[in-house]
């Protein structure tokens, strides 16, 4: 069985993030520019006099497939890597785990878990 874990971070936290995929052997991940609010609500500025709400926050959203096995261990590690000091701060984000139900490699038909595992670090971003 697979599961995708979907992350949404501060763009400072992206490299330990990776680094945290990379060491658990996951092998590949996407990363998307995303804007939104939870918690941390927005702000108010001000735009040639007027007052303007930005409720909006940029972060990034990492997507990560990976065998169910390793699951817990990289949820663990992502929220540690994408954690603010020692306590957090409202605004880090969440992480969401969805079941995956079959993956394919496209270049060559390759089916399962394989796909979602590489045999050494990759060192993405080093």
């Amino acid at each position: 069985m697979m599961k995708m874990v979907i992350a949404i971070i501060r763009h400072e936290h992206l490299q330990d993030v990776q680094d945290v995929l990379d060491e658990c052997g996951v092998s590949g991940v996407t990363v998307t520019e995303v804007k939104g609010c939870g918690a941390q609500r927005g702000y108010t500025e001000r735009y040639r006099g007027t007052a303007v709400n930005i409720s909006l926050r940029p972060r990034l959203k990492i997507e990560a497939v990976m065998r169910a096995e390793i699951v817990d261990r990289v949820v663990e590690m992502m929220a540690g890597a994408a954690r603010t000091g020692a306590e957090g701060e409202v605004g880090d984000g969440k992480i969401f785990v969805i079941t995956v139900e079959e993956a394919i490699r496209i270049r060559t038909g390759e089916r399962g878990p394989e796909t979602v595992q590489h045999a050494e670090r990759a060192m993405w971003g080093h």
